[in-house]
């Protein structure tokens, strides 16, 4: 009995209930608030719970007479509960009660006042075993001179990573470039600072580079959100005024939904520069407002710049390398003419609005079609627009009509595919858009202007008549559509919709009928 009682009288005290109350508290506190570290929770935890049993071995020892051997082993154990404790310490301060008061200081930190406190705890104990601590500092001093001499580079490393973290220089998820590289900052350790790039490589960075070089953090600007200004190069012929291209590639970056493109500040197009050669350099300036898809995004803002260009009538200078050896004779160039004539003529063929017109008056209005291609998101038709006098017909792909609402969203009406048309009332009567009609996909159009529809109107007054008559029943499907009105009832007002229109036609174009 007196073995047992030596034995737990030798490694359990007073103090070693409150010490294992306070162990399991901390670490019942870290378990239910900080779950995304519970797996080091429990090896710290297993850790302090075998430093208890080496200290359990110590009592035996003890009471089976080995003093020495149980003063040294209970000696070291003590210290490992200890190391243990100041970890759970640490981890309650800086992962819990820290962040609970908004503070969140980088995690070297942390790592600087634990390990200064393992140091604390270990002086301390070699104090109470009766070690001299003089004669320990003065000759850890010399040992302490030879290692910092021996590793300066690391210990620069090491202290660049510290002044990184402490000063705020770059944090975790920034993007920097340093020299030609760049990429996303996904770590920052003690000797390096880990960055990918967008090529899925990993780089690393010894801290003492970022610190004695410079280095850019891309997006980054006080108070303001993360993103970051591109530039899009283009080159315009100087035939074409730079005031028209910059308005009409202004219009189209500025009023599209782009994805990663900030509204703010608004993308501008620039005159950079006048070339010799005839053309104007110009670039298109907008902000990235997520850094990994910059190609991509330059991408898109480039397909975006080309088709307002293409609608516009502009066209891209491009330089000539090569000297062109044959030259298209004027026969080849009418049969390619008259082959894009007939596809033009296939394609009126299918718009309901010009059923009764002839052959010559569909070749007519064949000539005057202008291609307009609008990518993806373009606005091609703004609600209430009044200066708009064209009819498009659909080519290829897909857009869709939207009634903008009093609330200031958006209701989907109709989905427009290959062989539609829209625009009819702006282009025979100049009423204001009733709906804004957006590319789903990149879409190809014809675009038919009064200039060209007038022409005919005045060779044949009598079509006003005919397409009156198409325009007061789409006006009355369309009122079906949008105030939910019984067809049926629509039919009496359909003959006073025609005289109306035809009435509002013969005023816009001057017809004198």
């Amino acid at each position: 009995m007196n073995f047992w009682n030596d034995a737990l009288g030798f490694f359990w005290d007073a103090e070693s209930f409150t010490l294992l109350a306070l162990v399991l508290g901390i670490s019942a506190l870290l378990f239910h608030f900080h779950r995304e570290d519970r797996a080091g929770l429990f090896n710290t935890l297993g850790f302090y719970f075998v430093c208890l049993f080496g200290q359990m071995l110590s009592g035996l020892m003890h009471a089976s007479g080995l003093m020495r051997s149980a003063d040294i082993t209970r000696e070291v154990f003590i210290i490992g509960a200890g190391v243990a404790l100041i970890r759970l310490g640490g981890l309650l301060v800086f992962r819990l009660i820290l962040p609970s008061i908004k503070l969140h200081p980088p995690r070297i930190t942390e790592d600087i006042f634990v390990i200064i406190a393992y140091l604390a705890w270990f002086l301390v104990r070699l104090r109470y075993a009766g070690l001299d601590l003089s004669s320990i500092l003065a000759t850890s001093a010399v040992i302490t001179a030879v290692i910092a001499f021996a590793m300066q580079d690391t210990l620069g490393n090491i202290l660049g990573g510290l002044a990184l973290q402490l000063d705020n220089s770059i944090q975790i998820g920034d993007w920097i470039k340093v020299d030609d590289i760049s990429g996303r900052v996904v770590d920052i350790r003690w000797r390096s600072t880990l960055v990918e790039t967008r090529n899925w490589e990993t780089v690393v960075f010894p801290n003492s580079q970022l610190m004695k070089n410079k280095f850019l953090v891309l997006g980054r600007r006080t108070d303001q959100p993360v993103q970051w200004r591109r530039w899009v190069w283009f080159n315009v012929s100087l035939d074409a005024s730079p005031s028209k291209v910059i308005a009409v590639v202004d219009d189209a970056i500025q009023h599209t939904e782009i994805a990663n493109v900030a509204k703010q500040p608004l993308p501008n197009c620039v005159l950079m520069d006048l070339d010799a050669k005839g053309y104007g350099r110009y670039a298109m300036r907008y902000w990235l407002t997520d850094l990994t898809p910059d190609d991509p995004t330059d991408g898109v803002v480039r397909w975006h710049i080309i088709t307002a260009l293409q609608r516009a009538g502009l066209k891209l200078a491009l330089e000539e390398h090569s000297v062109l050896l044959t030259k298209e004779n004027e026969k080849h160039e009418e049969v390619l003419h008259q082959r894009d004539v007939a596809l033009r003529m296939k394609t009126l063929h299918r718009v309901e609005l010009f059923s009764s017109m002839t052959e010559d008056e569909l070749k007519t209005l064949a000539e005057r079609l202008r291609y307009s291609p609008f990518a993806r998101g373009n606005i091609i038709a703004r609600q209430g627009d009044e200066r708009s006098h064209w009819l498009f017909i659909i080519v290829s792909g897909e857009a869709e009509v939207f009634l903008d609402t009093p609330e200031g969203g958006k209701r989907l009406i109709n989905t427009l595919n290959k062989g539609n048309f829209f625009g009819e009332m702006a282009l025979l009567t100049g009423a204001p858009r009733r709906a804004s009609v957006i590319a789903k996909t990149d879409v190809e159009c014809y675009r038919l202007d009064k200039d060209a529809f007038e022409e005919i109107l005045h060779a044949r007054p009598s079509i006003a008549d005919e397409v009156a008559h198409i325009l007061a029943e789409r006006t009355a499907q369309l009122d079906v559509a949008l105030h939910d009105i019984d067809a049926a009832a629509t039919h009496h007002d359909i003959a006073k919709h025609h005289s109306e229109i035809l009435a509002t036609i013969k005023r816009f174009f001057s017809l004198n009928i």
